[in-house]
């Protein structure tokens, strides 16, 4: 019998009940692909007892319902409890905060450390919940896995984390984000009220997606007369979002600025087909999921030179400071007004996304659970983490 054959791995699925956006992509991403992979591992789905249909994604993948919510602050010992009689020899936690007892091993998914870099964009409330759960986490975890080495330079520079403890898996676009014949991409803008050529931003509406910066350039754009596109934003409210609410309207933006919500994920890739470029910048982002979604419909790319962004987009998009409102707007003015710059940076995006897939992602996270438990050595006997 294989080593495989005998782990019991659980993975904590909780947070596709309880969020949309990049964690629960993350999640459901990663299952598929394990399980296109791995036929032999006993997995163990742990999700929200109110899911009605738990996403299990082959015959050796069991749900597991439970009744601790995500972010609870009795989470470590409520979900311990719920999962001690499972047996479980690793414990997955996507969203990092792993229960405290009730599994041999744990792996653990660090996607940011925003709220280290930038306390001020939180809630005083979500600042103390976080601060407080990762350094607990960090520790408690044997091994860590990094949506990015941007991601994993800070863990080791914030928490002192050793280098050998993290691993780099990162994230990719799915299948479903391609370029479209431009008629079906109009087609489904159209629904939106949006012809195609707007601006597009791809996000939750919180203070370190720099909307604020983002409205600003957009406004430079319009007084001098570039582009009378418009600017849409599709993504949900987070926290602190009232700032970029009171922007519209101080800079007059009302009619030239839509925000879009509940956006169904089928929708996405003509929006991002159907626009003349996306622009994330963000102060921070543990990946810039929509970078990379959005390079993989062919569109070019406008992202912050900072964290894992540069890392995400190569050479395909451009660079700017996010603090800088004039190199935002000059940089979208670029991409707007260049039609020779747009397509080398379509063919440049579209070579930078096909460098990611969820199979990589797979193979490196499973390579992880097999090093923890001890059952995948290399030729010289070292096991493969990074």
């Amino acid at each position: 019998m294989t080593p495989e054959r005998w782990m019991r791995i659980g993975i904590d699925a909780r947070i596709v009940y309880y969020a949309r956006g990049g964690i629960r992509n993350y999640t459901l991403h990663l299952l598929e692909a394990l399980a296109k992979l791995d036929g032999a591992t006993d997995y163990r789905v742990l999700h929200s007892r109110k899911e009605r249909a738990p996403f299990v994604p082959g015959p050796n993948f069991r749900a597991v319902p439970c009744w601790t919510p995500s972010h609870h602050r009795l989470e470590r010992w409520a979900l311990g409890a719920e999962i001690a009689r499972l047996r479980l020899d690793l414990l997955h936690t996507t969203d990092f905060i792993p229960p405290a007892f009730g599994y041999r091993r744990s792996v653990i998914t660090v996607h940011d450390l925003t709220f280290l870099h930038y306390p001020q964009f939180l809630t005083p409330a979500s600042y103390a919940y976080y601060n407080r759960q990762i350094v607990w986490a960090v520790r408690r975890a044997d091994h860590i896995l990094a949506d990015s080495f941007a991601t994993k330079a800070d863990l080791v520079a914030l928490l002192g984390v050793a280098q050998e403890r993290v691993t780099v898996a990162h994230l990719a676009a799915d299948p479903s984000f391609h370029p479209m014949p431009a008629m079906e991409a109009a087609r489904i803008a159209a629904r939106y009220n949006l012809r195609p050529g707007y601006l597009l931003c791809v996000g939750t509406l919180e203070p370190r997606k720099n909307l604020p910066g983002l409205l600003r350039a957009y406004r430079l754009l319009l007084d001098e007369q570039v582009t009378d596109a418009p600017l849409v934003v599709v993504g949900g409210r987070g926290w602190l979002y009232q700032p970029i609410f009171e922007c519209i309207q101080e800079l007059g933006l009302r009619g030239q600025v839509h925000l879009l919500h509940n956006v169904p994920d089928t929708d996405l890739p003509a929006l991002y087909n159907a626009a003349i470029l996306l622009t994330t910048p963000s102060f921070y982002e543990g990946f810039g999921l929509p970078a990379l979604e959005a390079m993989a419909c062919g569109t070019p790319v406008v992202v912050s030179d900072r964290s894992s962004l540069p890392e995400v987009v190569g050479e395909a998009g451009l660079l700017v400071n996010p603090e800088e409102i004039e190199e935002i707007a000059g940089a979208l003015a670029r991409v707007i007004t260049d039609e020779t710059l747009r397509n080398r940076m379509r063919e440049q995006g579209l070579a930078q996304a096909a460098r990611f897939s969820w199979e990589q992602t797979a193979r490196i996270t499973l390579s992880v659970y097999r090093a923890v438990l001890g059952t995948d050595v290399g030729e010289d006997g070292q096991s493969p983490l990074m």
